[in-house]
């Protein structure tokens, strides 16, 4: 029995990836986000796994996680899609990662680098569509890529832009940015001398608008088989990969009136049972679902009673004595008989989004892998 596992299927990421790339026109490639840990599914397993089935690159959002895979033995074409500075910048160049550019000061940066330990950088200009965050506004590509071209130390890979409604039902905002998109990068088009790749596409992007897809997609929430929209994965052909469980510590009989936990959140309503699970928000299951969150135990969807604690949870087993003991299974995420609790489901009870609930797994979360 493990306190906190986090099972992982590698077949069902291999089948997401299989299914993202059937949705790409002949020549359009995908690149695998494994960044945050592989979004708390492992980002080494992962990879592996994505570029298995066909994916051509991998994007992560730090200098650790670039040399975490290339200390790994993966050696496949390798993104770093957030910004560096210093050492950072010298490790992500040390693990011959692709980094992005959007400033004059950072792109010589990279080029002193270079200078001082050789090689070329190989580079993608990020532009600045609509998400105001990082990037370079349009009308200031051509003096930039002009810039870019007179030093022999970089090499231009791609431009890029990221979409900030893409996974909404208004289209609007995504429209204006694609088309921002696709009129700054012509004039590119035409002047690259070496192949460059375009990109913008995410999974939420990549499932919705095949316009949107140019000759990359990035995608990310879609490889673990979660639901870019916050709906059912399995509507838009998607597996989920990641099953977290925990296991029943003990059961105890309460008497009406009874109160449980930090706070005395729960009360008895009679003569109830009641079971203790050691998981908690020290694992990453948010304090927000007390007296909200459900489980399952024995294939039933059961409701967590009293809060959330940092090492352990407590389950309302009903009034009648159960059929449950120490040591049975608990499902906090994924499937027990013919009942299923998807992230997205967790996600929606805390208000938040499927990304953050798998993300915020916790080191003492061990993951275990299936289908390797």
């Amino acid at each position: 029995m493990r306190r906190a596992l986090a099972t992982v299927d590698l077949e069902s990421v291999r089948s997401n990836v299989a299914s993202l790339i059937g949705r790409l026109s002949p020549g359009v490639g995908l690149m695998a986000v494994v960044k945050a840990n592989g979004y708390g599914h492992g980002a080494v397993p992962v990879a592996r796994a994505s570029l298995a089935a066909g994916a051509e690159s991998l994007g992560v959002a730090t200098a650790a996680e670039a040399r975490e895979l290339r200390e790994a033995g993966i050696s496949s074409p390798l993104i770093v899609l957030g910004p560096l500075t210093g050492a950072d910048l010298e490790t992500a160049l040390a693990a011959d990662a692709e980094v992005l550019v959007w400033s004059l000061p950072f792109l010589r940066e990279i080029v002193r680098l270079r200078h001082d330990q050789g090689g070329r950088a190989r580079v993608h200009v990020k532009l600045d569509t609509g998400m105001r965050r990082l990037g370079l506004y349009p009308r200031d590509l051509p003096r930039f890529l002009d810039e870019l071209a007179t030093e022999p130390e970089l090499q231009l890979a791609g431009l890029m832009t990221h979409f900030a409604t893409a996974d909404e039902d208004d289209e609007d905002f995504f429209d204006y940015q694609l088309r921002a998109f696709d009129e700054a990068v012509q004039p590119a088009l035409l002047r690259a001398a070496d192949r460059i790749r375009f990109h913008c596409a995410n999974s939420a992007a990549t499932i919705r608008f095949p316009q949107s897809h140019f000759d990359l997609v990035r995608c990310g929430i879609a490889i673990y088989g979660l639901s870019p929209f916050q709906t059912d994965p399995w509507t838009d052909g998607l597996k989920p990969a990641l099953r977290l469980t925990s296991y029943v510590a003990d059961v105890k009989r309460l008497t009406e009136g009874d109160t449980v936990g930090y706070g005395r959140a729960w009360t008895a309503p009679g003569n109830h049972y009641v079971a203790a699970v050691p998981i908690g928000y020290g694992d990453g299951v948010s304090r927000g679902l007390s007296n909200r969150g459900q489980v399952l135990i024995g294939g039933r969807p059961l409701p967590i009673a009293g809060r959330v604690s940092m090492d352990l949870i407590t389950v309302d087993l009903g009034p009648a004595r159960p059929a449950v003991n120490p040591g049975d299974e608990v499902v906090l995420i994924g499937g027990q008989g013919e009942e299923f609790i998807t992230a997205e489901e967790v996600a929606a009870v805390l208000g938040t989004i499927n990304y953050e609930i798998t993300c915020n797994l916790s080191s003492r979360v061990e993951r275990v892998y299936q289908g390797t």
